[in-house]
């Protein structure tokens, strides 16, 4: 069964659209009120083309929201529990944001480009409503806005090989989750080494949407001696190396502890932030749930359209939340959320999936170890 989806101006199209159509796109996801792509014509050649090779991706749907002013450095503080005084300008860091009962509400990449100014390169979730909120209410002088900024990816392992030929050695030098801002034939960018796999990468963070087209075919012209070719964020790829998808894996009430984030709290900080009191609460008595790695049983099983019950013993301990079949392990794979106390390594399961039932067992993270090769 086949189903269509109706275009108009309520859900936006990326300066990349026209491009991905020309390339061949087949399918989108609606993220951040945007078409995204998220795949072409032959999955198993895209994963292939990512662990062994370069991929160009249009994640415009990435949104930045950014936040300039006097009070930009304190209001950045304040929104997540992660500390930010390692963060000089140039640098990024992965930073969860948390409501005020601690309950995760995006994951975004926060980016300081000037003293007074960041980004927050944000999943899929009403950040910039969020930050709004919060600067009024804690009369903070700044601007909240969302830029012209709308990030290409390229991943894989010769990704670098890439954007060196794009833009020059300097990139070579630039550390992971650093970035720097560049000009090429006149389109103004900033370029990051990060991006949403494994395999290594660099984002491309387009800051003029007219140059959409030109900067994707110039990437595409660039890359074809390597064997670019057009992808999307990988599904397969991202659960096997244990990449967290906000809004897949995790519940509404989920806090940064259940996914898998207790590296990214920093509850030690002098200064407040939003959530502080809640989050210290769930450190001293632990999380009810936790997301882990399983296995499971049958034939091979493409994805899931909902959560899988999962059962022992008759009872019920939570619920998966992912699923595919890894090529690189020959077996069925998934992220589920369960009650803690049954999250230990080695745990069997009863996994009610759509149509079959099958046995799992919770087993370590990430599914796939780095550098594991394609069977």
């Amino acid at each position: 069964m086949s189903y269509n989806i109706t275009f108009g101006p309520r859900v936006r199209k990326s300066p990349f659209f026209d491009c991905t159509v020309a390339d061949g796109v087949r399918h989108f996801t609606i993220y951040n009120q945007m078409y995204m792509p998220t795949g072409y014509s032959d999955p198993q050649a895209e994963y292939r083309r990512l662990l062994e090779g370069v991929s160009m991706w249009d994640v415009a749907a990435e949104r930045q929201v950014e936040i300039k002013g006097k009070d930009a450095e304190r209001l950045a503080r304040y929104l997540t529990p992660r500390d930010l005084k390692d963060c000089p300008i140039g640098k990024g860091k992965y930073v969860p944001l948390c409501d005020h009962q601690g309950r995760l509400i995006n994951d975004p990449v926060l980016l300081r480009l000037a003293d007074d100014r960041f980004w927050l390169s944000i999943a899929d979730s009403d950040v910039l409503l969020w930050v709004r909120a919060v600067a009024a209410e804690g009369d903070f002088d700044v601007t909240v806005s969302e830029p012209d900024v709308s990030p290409l990816a390229i991943q894989g392992p010769k990704a670098e090989a890439v954007v060196v030929d794009l833009l020059g050695d300097w990139v070579r030098e630039l550390k992971y989750f650093w970035f720097r801002e560049a000009e090429l034939d006149g389109i103004p960018l900033v370029v990051a080494r990060s991006g949403w796999s494994k395999q290594g990468g660099f984002e491309l963070y387009l800051c003029d949407g007219s140059k959409g087209e030109v900067l994707w075919e110039r990437v595409k012209k660039v890359g074809a001696a390597h064997g670019i070719g057009p992808g999307a964020p990988n599904y397969i790829e991202r659960v096997e190396s244990g990449l967290l998808s906000y809004g897949s894996d995790n519940l509404a009430d989920s806090t940064p502890f259940e996914v898998g984030l207790d590296k990214m709290i920093d509850l030690e900080r002098s200064d407040d932030f939003i959530g502080k009191q809640a989050l210290v609460k769930v450190a001293e008595q632990g999380p009810a749930r936790r997301l882990v790695g399983i296995t499971f049983d049958g034939e091979p099983v493409l994805s899931n359209q909902h959560p899988w019950p999962v059962r022992i013993d008759g009872q019920s301990v939570g619920a998966v939340r992912v699923v595919c079949h890894s090529p690189r392990l020959a077996q069925n794979i998934g992220l589920a959320l369960l009650d803690t106390p049954y999250t230990e390594i080695g745990t069997t399961l009863e996994i009610e999936g759509e149509g079959a039932t099958y046995q799992g067992t919770v087993v370590p993270q990430p599914l796939v170890p780095p550098g594991t090769p394609l069977i």
